[in-house]
């Protein structure tokens, strides 16, 4: 799930280099945090949320395939 989330977000930045995903896992749920650059928190987080709740489907779907839950963290 974390190289997901990288993959999707250095797509989207003007500096993929300053993309940092770090995951906190636990027995059924895993936090993913995404950090980027903070010119670029705006492309990730996208007009009204939007690009983000993309990233939370897309990572809901790949999470229920594996029968795990994961939430994403935006870190500023």
């Amino acid at each position: 799930m974390k190289d997901l989330i990288k993959y999707i977000a250095q797509a989207l930045v003007d500096h993929p280099e300053e993309v940092n995903v770090s995951e906190v896992e636990g027995e059924q749920t895993s936090v993913i945090e995404l950090k980027v650059a903070k010119d670029d928190l705006g492309k990730v987080i996208g007009k009204q949320g939007r690009t983000a709740r993309a990233i939370r489907t897309i990572l809901g779907a790949a999470s229920a395939k594996v029968k795990k839950r994961s939430v994403l963290e935006i870190i500023e």
